[in-house]
């Protein structure tokens, strides 16, 4: 069997700095696993690892679309598939770290092709969001199917027209079709998954913390580059947390104090979803602290080494 490492959970874990720890003993590369950090551009607002700080370690599925782009959980789940085969035919351990619940799925368990498009019923339901706004559909979605709700940003329009689509048009939520699907990947590939959680006053502050590093960063400044650059304001990853905050104030919204403070707010709310997503997953092993501490690390390697997917330094497809 051949070992893929999954380092998943809630936003602002320490998760990277995790991933490139174990990438750094065990001959590993990382494959991100975060929704956003798939777009060319944006960077301050997902927390791309910068180039400095990546240790040499080879990173793929970040910054492979353009921000206009229509990339899909099952766009993500072929790509992340292959670049899991590219990793091991040159002897190296895969290692996923990214808090996307809905893409890693779509690689371990796969995702049905479902119905196809109705016009007239998405033209319906669009309609419903421009005269009530899209939180009416997210309302909509949270009754008929509360998984999709609990992953799916209140305004993301379109993952909430589709998820109310295959409702209507089946009968079944989304979600309850997850079981007729196939994985991705190959058929000797072996997943270990562990997953980062910490208590809510200590994320919160991390989460505060956070905020105030991106605004300092330049995030603003980022935005309207990007916007300068002909990216339209309702390109997708414009529509995502922290994102969709800040081009509101830029828009006169609220202040930059109060808009510190939502995307804090809406953060942990955020976090409080994954780990709703993640408790669902099976076999998934939860280690409480942060993933830049030296003890959770060693932990994680322990129970990662007594699973036989890591070995002596190396991972166990080197032996």
């Amino acid at each position: 069997m051949k070992p893929l490492i999954a380092i998943l959970g809630p936003t602002a874990t320490g998760k990277s700095a995790l991933g490139i720890a174990i990438a750094e003993r065990f001959n590993g590369e990382i494959i991100n696993c975060d929704s956003t950090a798939v777009y060319r551009g944006f960077d301050t607002g997902t927390d791309k690892v910068p180039l400095d700080q990546r240790r040499g370690i080879r990173h793929h599925l970040i910054d492979i679309a353009d921000p206009t782009d229509e990339y899909t959980a099952a766009q993500f789940g072929r790509d992340a598939a292959a670049a899991v085969d590219d990793i091991h035919a040159r002897g190296r351990l895969p290692i996923l770290v990214g808090g996307t619940g809905f893409y890693y799925r779509a690689l371990t368990r796969g995702l049905f092709p479902g119905p196809g498009k109705d016009a007239k019923l998405r033209g319906r339901l669009e309609a419903i969001a421009a005269n009530k706004g899209v939180e009416t559909l997210h309302r909509m979605v949270a009754r008929v199917d509360p998984e999709s709700g609990a992953r799916i940003q209140p305004r993301d329009l379109k993952r909430l027209v589709r998820a109310l689509e295959v409702y209507f048009q089946t009968g079944k939520p989304l979600t309850a079709h997850f079981e007729d699907t196939v994985s991705p990947l190959a058929a000797d590939v072996q997943v270990g998954a562990i997953a980062l959680r910490m208590p809510a006053p200590w994320l919160a502050e991390r989460l505060a913390k956070r905020v105030d590093e991106q605004f300092d960063a330049g995030l603003i400044d980022e935005i309207r580059r990007l916007l300068a650059a002909g990216v339209p304001p309702d390109a997708r990853p414009f529509g995502g947390l922290v994102y969709r905050q800040a081009m509101e104030y830029l828009n006169g919204v609220r202040s930059e104090a109060a808009t510190r403070e939502l995307i804090a707010q809406e953060n942990r709310k955020y976090a409080r979803r994954q780990l709703i997503w993640f408790r669902k997953e099976p076999n998934l092993v939860w280690f409480d602290g942060p993933g830049t501490n030296a003890e959770v690390q060693d932990s994680v390697i322990r129970e990662l080494t007594a699973r036989d997917l890591l070995k002596d330094g190396r991972h166990v497809a080197d032996t």
